[in-house]
């Protein structure tokens, strides 16, 4: 098994990168948010791995974390969900939104991932259930985990992203009620 891997990185090309070590180049496949944290083209670069061996290939996937990397072989020893699919969640939310996701039991979140269904989330939440999350806190500091939901769920029913929702939250006060939050949130995610 190919646990980890460093050198120099010689291409992005979505969902791929190659990676050179030693004169071998090595082509991963990476969920967007890792790509995104990638430096440039010809410096170095670590990618924790795991290799996938099927019948008609063997296939590298790279994450920028360890903890990245323990999400996507948990998504993929959920039924029905494919090494294409766990790639798609990880690009669609970060591990700690579908951590919160699956604490909380939100179908909704799952759904706003292309390629997940209203019951490939639903067999997500009930498999993952007390594997990704438990230990997740139930809100930001000096805000209560409900006025942090509506919020968010405020926002995703408006068609933004997990993460932009996330991100926008971060910019709000810490004791902003509901209907000051969203429009303080709507505000930041205009600009």
């Amino acid at each position: 098994m190919i646990g980890r891997i460093t050198g120099t990185l010689i291409e992005k090309s979505p969902p791929t990168v190659c990676i050179d070590v030693g004169g071998v180049g090595y082509e991963i496949d990476v969920p967007m948010s890792t790509l995104y944290n990638l430096p440039d083209t010809g410096a170095k670069a670590t990618l924790f791995t795991h290799l996938a061996v099927r019948e008609d290939a063997h296939i590298l996937y790279g994450f920028g974390s360890a903890q990245e990397r323990a999400t996507f072989r948990a998504l993929i020893k959920v039924t029905g969900i494919g090494a294409r699919t766990a790639l798609a969640v990880l690009s669609g939310m970060t591990t700690e939104e579908l951590a919160d996701a699956i604490t909380r039991q939100e179908t909704g979140r799952l759904t706003r991932v292309p390629g997940i269904g209203k019951k490939t989330a639903e067999r997500l939440l009930l498999e993952l259930k007390g594997k990704i999350g438990a230990d997740l806190p139930a809100g930001l500091p000096g805000q209560p985990a409900s006025s942090r939901d509506d919020i968010v769920n405020a926002l995703l029913s408006l068609g933004y992203s997990a993460a932009e929702s996330q991100a926008a939250l971060k910019t709000l006060p810490a004791d902003v009620d509901v209907a000051e939050g969203i429009r303080l949130a709507l505000k930041s995610l205009s600009r």
